[in-house]
């Protein structure tokens, strides 16, 4: 996420020893491109896009009718919370300065923020809005695990502490400057441990502290629309672009190579999972072919800036495969019920992806540079295996605590009546749509 900032200073340091005399000034250097900023605006467009309305029809297609409109609901509503609270803070907190742990708050309420201040060459208010909609899509991708039975309320209070003690650190840790997983070499170009283990291991602490569903797993709970499903992850296949290719923050041949790596990986990871399900029970769905998709799009999140077309169709394949056992077999051994499988697909398919970053990123394997030979690959592999095991547990146990918190205060779940009825029209006194 700091390359184009990285690469400036090595500019300006060559320059000042005189080893770049012709092709870079000091006024160049920090100056704005339009180009990289064209592109940045397109991406914090496309990014925006994946939750509203990406995600949001992804969502309430896999949920029964009589609860969509709460899941449209909850990420709309999330969208907005999300937005005024990075303003107000949550910005500063992840990038507003150097430290190990956080940012501090000398950028609270957007302080110095201006018209003409850049973040390497583009403004930093693109740069701090594209950072937004990552915190804006995170809480939002916890819904799902959540679906049907968490009351609204609850729901607010849950993302807007969430985001405060839980991404905004973490994403400090991995992007911010002098952040400690950052400084370690962490490779995590797009967010697999920001955005994907994070959302997807709070996901399951929800699933485990609310309950199952009344009636799961017992009772057939079918997808009311998985025509919207579709469109839904769709629109998160063409969103996602923004999301690879755009953190570069440039529009340059990494960012080309991103949107390549990205489009393979997810392409393999759905004919993976669709191929696993028509083995494993006769048939290939629709459900099934587009939550490979998602499970592509996010194992290669982490990777898309280090890794070669090859590398991709191998961590696609892997994502597909990982992704299918988790959210199927996985799941129903252990019991939970996570309503939509965001602990199988984005826990799951980002650390997948997280771990083999640090394998394909080898120029012997087709990537960037990073880790080359056996032993570097390992020692790369071991800072992959570390900054996974820091957001697992830090998420999980700060997530199960807010949780517990609010359940012992306001509540966190709906009535046992509320739920037959439906939360649509229980906590929003409005009908859902009848397919």
């Amino acid at each position: 996420m700091i390359k184009t900032r990285a690469r400036v200073l090595t500019a300006l340091a060559l320059l000042a020893v005189g080893t770049l005399p012709k092709l870079v000034s000091a006024d160049e250097a920090s100056s704005l491109n339009s180009g990289d900023t064209a592109w940045m605006l397109t991406a914090t467009a496309l990014v925006l896009f994946m939750t509203i309305p990406g995600l949001t029809l992804y969502y309430a297609g896999m949920v029964r009718a009589k609860n969509v409109l709460s899941v449209m609901m909850q990420c709309f509503a999330i969208t907005c919370l999300m937005t005024i609270l990075w303003a107000l803070y949550g910005y500063s907190m992840a990038f507003g300065g150097e430290g190990a742990y956080w940012g501090g708050l000398s950028k609270a309420f957007l302080m110095g923020v201006k018209v003409d201040t850049l973040s390497g060459s583009i403004p930093e208010t693109v740069f701090m809005t594209f950072q937004m909609t990552f915190a804006i899509i995170t809480p939002a991708l916890i819904v799902g695990a959540f679906a049907e039975r968490m009351k609204f309320s609850a729901m607010l209070w849950f993302m807007a502490i969430w985001l405060t003690v839980v991404y905004a650190p973490i994403a400090h840790w991995v992007w911010g400057e002098g952040g400690w997983l950052g400084a370690r070499g962490i490779l995590d170009f797009a967010g697999g441990t920001v955005v994907h283990i994070n959302a997807g291991v709070a996901g399951l602490m929800a699933a485990l502290v609310l309950g199952p569903r009344k009636g799961y797993p017992r009772t057939a709970m079918p997808p009311h629309n998985l025509g919207l499903t579709l469109i839904g992850a769709s629109m998160l296949w063409v969103g996602w672009f923004g999301f690879n290719a755009g953190s570069e923050l440039a529009a340059d041949g990494v960012a080309g190579m991103a949107m390549a790596v990205t489009q393979i990986a997810t392409a393999t990871a759905a004919l993976a999972w669709m191929f696993s399900e028509w083995v494993s029970h006769g048939k290939p769905s629709v459900l099934g072919i587009a939550s490979g998709a998602v499970a592509g799009l996010v194992a290669i999140t982490p990777a898309s800036g280090s890794v070669g077309p090859m590398g991709a169709l191998v961590i696609g394949a892997a994502a597909g495969v990982g992704a299918f056992l988790a959210s199927t077999r996985i799941k129903r051994a252990l019991g939970y019920d996570d309503s939509l499988d965001v602990f199988g697909v984005h826990a799951i398919g980002g650390i997948i992806g997280a771990l083999l970053t640090g394998v394909f990123a080898a120029t012997t394997l087709g990537g960037a540079g990073f880790g080359d030979g056996i032993e570097g690959i390992a020692a790369q592999v071991g800072v992959q295996f570390i900054g996974v095991i820091a957001t697992v547990v830090y998420t999980g146990v700060v997530s199960l605590i807010i949780l517990k918190g609010l359940d012992l205060t306001i509540g966190l779940r709906i009535t046992e009546e509320q739920e037959t009825e439906g939360i649509d029209l229980a906590l929003h006194d409005e009908k859902g749509y009848n397919w």
